[in-house]
Formats: C-alpha cells, structure tokens, sequence
C-alpha cells in the first residue's frame, strides 16, 4: 500500500517518470543497509589500532587511515552515530562511542580550522542521540578553542597556518561548515561571541568568496593589517577562476544550515541562489554527479566526486523543506533523489568486503597534487548517510 501511495504521490508532483523506477524507499533501505554492513567491518577491521580512523584508500586498494589531528577524523564516528540512529543496533553505538572517544582530545585544537568537522560530526551526533553531558562539554571546549582562530579585523575565522609564502590571511570556503558547532555553542552557553562569530564570517564570505553567478572561490587571502581582501585563489580547484564542485557543495550546506540556526532571511536567499546555480548549471551531469570541477577542462572525460555529490543532496534535501519557493523545492527534492539513486547504485555503492569497508566509490579529493583521486573518503559516507537519513525522515512525513 505504501509503495502505491508514493507511486500516486510522484504523478502528481515532479516525479512523473517514477513509476517507471525503483521506488525511493527501496534505494534507501538498500544504502542504509550497505552503510551497515560496511561500516561494521570498518569499525571491526581499526577496533585493534588505537587511535586510527579510516581516512581514504591508497592506488593500491589498501586503507588509508589517520589520527584524530586530520580534518577528516569525525567522519566515521558521525557515520555509525547516524547508522545506530536509524537502526537502534547495539553494537553501531558501541562503535560510535569507541571512535567518537578517539577524537577527544582536538577539543584543545587552536591551530586547526576544522574543529567543528571534526567534533560537531563526532561529539555533536553522539550528544544529539544519546544526551550524553560529556559530549556536551567536549562541544563546549572545542567551540572556545575554534573561536580562537577568528581575527576581528579580517572578520572571519582563518584557515590554514601553512601556505605562508602565499597567503597572508586564507580563508576557505569549507570554513562555512565549522560554524554549525559556534551557533550550537551560543545555544548552549551563557556566551553569545560564538554565534556573533559565525554571522559575520558568513557575511564576509557572502561578501568576498562569492562571485555575481554565485559560484564560490575556493580561498580568499586577507591583508592582515586592512582586513580587506589580498588573493582570490583556489588550492583543489582547477583554477583560480574556475568552479570547484566540492566548494560549490560545502557552500550550499553551509548557507542552509545558518538559515535553519538563526532564521536569517540573507542566508536562506543566498542558498537558494547557490542552488540555483548548481541546479542550472550547463556541465551538471545528467546523473547528478559532478565533475571534480565544473570547469575541469577534460569535461566530459574529467574525474567525478561522489564526495561533493552526498554534500549537494543532503543540502538539497533540507533546502527543499525551508525554501517558499515551491518550484525551487520540488527542482532540490528531485536533484537529491537523481543523485542518491546514482550514488546508490552499482557505479558507485560498494559491495561487502570491497573498498576498503568505505560505502561509496569514486570521490576526488584533491586532484591539482594527484592526492585521493577516485578513491572512497570518509566524508562522502558520511553526508551519503545523511542525505538517506534525511530523504526518509521527510518521506515519512509524506
């Protein structure tokens, strides 16, 4: 009965050519279930190396791993909180408790701009599920170790300590997905500097990082002294000038999430006009997978990025539930459900026992170094995860 009523459900809204599809609720069910499986024998495969968190694959098939200091080091533990989330399985959240512990100590990371990825995914999930009050404090110490990287005089929190030859001040456009953990923060201290922080970094980014098509500049450089802009770079992107899709994605989530923290009518503008861009684009494949880079000049031959396609359709889903412009909503909701069905098929969802224990294939992480180029990485199994979560939370409110 209920695949009849989705069926009646996609003839009258955008989704005519469903009834000629697999229905979502099976695609779903098939990538949780695979997430699972896989991410048990990750946890299963690192449950004897202390410290170690899956990071990627190497050219030879081999899993690459990393301590909690990588940016990446949240993803996993994020992923079987949700896994345990949807499934209530004992043994995912004894998982997720041993991972999520090994991330604790970057509560004390000032030199790192990724806190927030590293704890909100981990700690932030955990505290969100569970209610755990030490979560709770380890989110609250990590959010005053993030704020400590924010420069009044540039207005926004800075990126990398390195690259100082180039850079006097880089801020990234990945920058925008540290900010959840700062607004949570403001919610759940006595302080209101967090949330102050997060907008006027989202401001200046609006501002600077943004061209007037709305797509987004990978890194933008400040003069330390006058605050305003030195550079307008890129450092995974093609070029300098070009629309890296992964920037394209974090912006997009990044923009979706302030409205949902602070109901900010600007931020819900600008990730509407983001998606639209996106949405539109001319070299948006037709599976909605991008290309590494939009702008990639071996289009249509150039490397996807599984990895920015789970980050668009997590964002699409949530932008198409708070969006007023109807047709914007329906254009995101099909996107989301075009890319998960790719990302869940056989071309890009891994069976048991293969990729390492990743969930899904082919992602690009920074293809100008040749570094993690068509291999798994954690955070695509992560905002995979999540966008399933998502698609099914709103279809069971259909």
């Amino acid at each position: 009965m209920r695949n009849l009523i989705f069926s009646m459900m996609c003839v009258v809204t955008v989704w005519s050519a469903c009834t000629t599809q697999e229905p979502m609720e099976n695609v779903i069910e098939r990538g949780l279930e695979r997430a699972v499986i896989l991410s048990k024998g990750m946890a299963e495969e690192l449950s004897g190396k202390p410290d170690l968190l899956p990071r990627s694959m190497d050219k030879e098939g081999r899993l690459t791993t990393s301590d909690s200091r990588w940016w990446t080091s949240g993803f996993f533990p994020g992923t079987l909180w949700y896994l345990y989330e949807a499934t209530g399985d004992s043994e995912l959240k004894k998982y997720a408790e041993i991972y999520t512990q090994r991330v604790e100590r970057e509560k004390n990371t000032t030199d790192n701009h990724d806190v927030g990825f590293m704890l909100y995914c981990s700690f932030g999930n955990g505290l969100r599920i569970t209610g755990n009050q030490f979560y709770k404090s380890v989110l609250l110490q990590g959010a005053e170790s993030l704020s400590t990287r924010y420069h009044a005089g540039a207005g926004l929190i800075r990126s990398w300590d390195s690259h100082e030859d180039k850079w006097q001040y880089p801020v990234i456009i990945d920058n925008m997905m540290n900010l959840e953990l700062l607004l949570w923060a403001s919610k759940n201290s006595d302080s209101t500097k967090y949330r102050d922080i997060a907008l006027k970094h989202a401001d200046k980014t609006i501002k600077n990082h943004y061209r007037p098509d709305y797509s987004s500049y990978h890194v933008v450089s400040y003069d330390t002294i006058t605050g305003e802009v030195e550079k307008k770079n890129t450092n995974q992107g093609y070029a300098d000038e070009s629309s890296w899709a992964r920037g394209q994605a974090w912006g997009l989530y990044g923009y979706t999430m302030m409205y949902r923290e602070t109901g900010i009518g600007r931020y819900l503008t600008m990730a509407e006009n983001i998606a639209n861009y996106l949405l539109h684009h001319r070299n948006m494949p037709a599976d909605g997978i991008p290309y590494w880079d939009f702008d990639a000049p071996e289009i249509p031959n150039a490397k996807r990025d599984a990895s920015a396609a789970a980050i668009m359709a997590s964002a699409f889903i949530e932008l198409s539930t708070v969006t007023k412009d109807k047709k914007l909503s329906e254009s995101c909701l099909k996107m989301a459900e075009k890319q998960l069905r790719t990302l869940s098929s056989d071309a890009y969802l891994a069976a048991p026992g293969t990729n390492a224990h990743f969930v899904l294939k082919h992602s690009v992480g920074n293809m100008p170094i040749d570094t993690e180029v068509d291999v798994p990485l954690s955070y695509a199994d992560y905002y995979y995860v999540e966008a399933l979560l998502r698609y099914k939370k709103w279809y069971d409110k259909v």
